[in-house]
């Protein structure tokens, strides 16, 4: 996965937690509790990541994780009514989510943890299927896999040597 190194200092990012585990460890003395979150950050205009924070309490492993995800910042290409610029399919581990464009009024309709990538991207208009594992934290990694490979049309007329009207259609 590409991650385009972005200045989180200069934006404004809200943050949600996807899921927060209990995690425990056999040791000598008896069982050992700790704390794993996932949160996501995004600016609501087109840049949006994930990380994971683990602590033994709760609000240091969210603090962590949004510190974590402030570093995996990536930008997502989207059109002029807040939709993709085409379809795709984001992969990461066994989970797949399918990413479709959507017109004007559609929202957004997608589950839990790929509902939260979206509206923390800024998009408002999409359609999306997950596909595969279930797994909180892979399907919303796999939800920004798919957002990064995104390509404007005018970065695909570059990549071909034609105008953006000839691409378009």
């Amino acid at each position: 996965m590409k991650h385009i190194i972005i200045d989180a200092s200069q934006l404004e990012l809200n943050d949600k937690v996807v899921a927060i585990k209990r995690v425990t460890k056999t040791v000598k003395g008896g069982r050992s509790m700790r704390f794993t979150a996932l949160v996501v950050v995004g600016d609501g205009n087109g840049h949006v990541g994930a990380g994971l924070g683990k602590a033994v309490e709760i609000p240091e492993a969210i603090r962590k994780g949004k510190e974590d995800a402030m570093k995996h910042l990536v930008e997502v290409a989207m059109d002029e009514n807040s939709s993709l610029t085409h379809d795709t399919v984001g992969k990461y581990g066994s989970a797949n989510v399918l990413l479709k464009k959507a017109p004007e009024g559609t929202g957004i309709i997608a589950g839990g943890p790929a509902r939260v990538v979206c509206e923390l991207a800024g998009i408002r208009n999409i359609r999306t299927k997950s596909l595969g594992s279930n797994n909180k934290q892979n399907v919303v990694l796999a939800t920004i896999q798919g957002l990064t490979q995104l390509k404007t049309p005018e970065e695909v007329a570059r990549k071909r040597g034609k105008s953006v009207a000839e691409i378009q259609g």
